[in-house]
């Protein structure tokens, strides 16, 4: 009886010390928008807000505008640019995209002729990791923002001849 008490104990503990360590938090700085001008007609507002994270200086952001669209076998990207505005008075940046959703690509031949359902964006841009700044960005109404977060290898040396 002891022993099974014994055995009971120790397997609530270890499933509360393994919830414990699923249960990952992460921390927001306050997000401050307001001062960020309204979207234009036809266009929407959009941001990222990045958690806080160790050794910021280390990780870099990449974004990606664009949209998904129904594709053959080529390679395809969106024709258009992101243009970098000053918040006047803030110091901040935000993006403004210019884009007419038209896309091009390569023009191989594609003997099946099957369209894909594809992610097309125009030449992503990466920024620095920051935490305190949100990423606002200004997109027409039938385009999205997509991001992922940039971190090194550990440091390799390089081959000495």
């Amino acid at each position: 009886m002891k022993f099974s008490k014994t055995i009971i104990s120790g397997l609530m503990l270890f499933a509360a010390v393994n919830a414990f360590a699923q249960k990952k938090t992460e921390k927001f700085e306050k997000l401050q928008i307001e001062m960020f001008p309204k979207a234009k007609e036809g266009f929407k507002q959009v941001y990222v807000q990045l958690p806080v994270a160790k050794n910021e200086n280390d990780l870099k952001v990449e974004f990606f505008v664009g949209t998904e669209k129904m594709l053959d076998c080529n390679k395809h990207f969106l024709i258009g640019k992101i243009n970098t505005q000053d918040l006047q008075g803030w110091g901040y940046n935000y993006y403004e995209v210019e884009s007419k959703g038209e896309t091009g690509g390569t023009l191989m031949a594609c003997p099946d002729q099957k369209l894909a359902k594809k992610f097309v964006y125009i030449q992503p841009e990466t920024v620095r990791y920051n935490s305190k700044l949100p990423l606002v960005f200004y997109v027409p109404k039938d385009m999205e923002v997509r991001y992922r977060v940039l971190r090194p290898d550990a440091m390799k040396k390089a081959v000495q001849r």
